[in-house]
């Protein structure tokens, strides 16, 4: 299987996020599009609830996501406990671009994550 440099955002729509621990941790629920830049913004992942009620949505930089295209999978190094804990947003009320201080957060939550990193699995 070839690699690719793009993917469409209907390929990982939906799919299941995993942590380095190979543990389901929550879906891709959207990409939102920064429309002047011309990137991805941030991802919103869903997490939590049944069948979409009482679920919490998280705004990730698109670049702590590894897309792993063999496995299709995407992989997210945090442990599934922390994102109990971390502030999300309101479904109905999504942030217009991502909060540098949330930003931030998830940043210092991936860097200090003591497992194995999902580029390694």
């Amino acid at each position: 299987m070839t690699t690719r440099k793009t993917l469409s955002s209907k390929s990982i729509d939906s799919d299941t996020i995993y942590n380095q621990s190979g543990d389901k941790i929550g879906k891709v629920k959207d990409l939102m599009i920064n429309t002047k830049k011309g990137t991805v913004e941030y991802v919103v992942v869903s997490f939590g609830g049944i069948l979409g009620v009482g679920d919490k949505y998280f705004s990730v930089p698109w670049n702590l996501l590894k897309i792993d295209q063999h496995k299709k999978q995407v992989c997210l190094d945090v442990d599934e406990t922390i994102l109990k804990d971390v502030e999300g947003f309101d479904k109905n009320n999504w942030p217009d671009e991502l909060d540098k201080e949330i930003e931030k957060k998830w940043r210092l939550i991936s860097q200090a994550s003591d497992k194995k990193s999902c580029a390694t699995q």
